[in-house]
């Protein structure tokens, strides 16, 4: 998946259910890591709520490698696996949603704290600002000056990104382009005899 929806800026939805405070905060995150980091520093800013359920999907939308959650203390199967499932059928990706409760005395039952972790992700991610992630890779390619102008060229038609250039008895550059675009313009490259070649990570 080379282009998907993320977070575009903080965000935070507020429901009162049966005398329970729900506070949900989506936050845009980079990694696994910094999606932990996040959910340790709302612990610590909200140190009396009862809660600090949270789910994330903190990569690419199909990497599982990057997903995770956790009930804070609910009943197991009842906070971060709805939350999760919901951020899941969103088709985001880099995303951490953390539901705040403060309770109200009175028990929601297992099927009512479900709809309630669940339901507070939809309702924040129905008023959610989100902008489009470009997945490029990087390419090296090795072309002659008279033919560096037309490689520019079809860059820009290409949405490809120069990183680097090497001017030696050639010209060197370093590429970073999505998968679909580089293919048209891998197949561009081969009217003039040149090759790309892709980058192992």
């Amino acid at each position: 998946m080379s282009v998907y929806p993320v977070p575009a800026q903080f965000h935070q939805v507020e429901e009162v259910i049966k005398n329970s405070r729900f506070i949900t905060q989506i936050f845009p995150v980079q990694d696994n890591n910094h999606a932990k980091q996040i959910i340790q520093q709302q612990k610590a800013a909200y140190p009396d709520a009862r809660h600090h359920c949270s789910a994330f999907v903190a990569g690419a939308p199909n990497d599982s490698n990057e997903y995770g959650f956790s009930d804070d203390g609910e009943p197991s199967g009842t906070a971060g696996k709805p939350m999760l499932a919901v951020l899941q059928g969103s088709g985001l990706g880099e995303v951490l949603a953390i539901s705040i409760r403060y309770f109200g005395g009175v028990k929601l039952g297992t099927g009512g704290l479900v709809k309630a972790y669940a339901g507070g992700v939809k309702l924040a991610l129905e008023t959610l600002p989100t902008i489009e992630k470009v997945i490029r890779q990087e390419y090296q390619l090795t072309c002659e000056y008279h033919q560096f102008d037309q490689i520019q060229y079809w860059l820009k038609q290409y949405d490809g990104q120069i990183i680097q250039t090497n001017y030696t008895d050639n010209v060197r550059l370093l590429l970073a382009l999505d998968a679909t675009n580089s293919e048209n313009f891998a197949n561009k490259l081969k009217d003039m005899q040149l090759k790309l070649q892709k980058l192992q990570k």
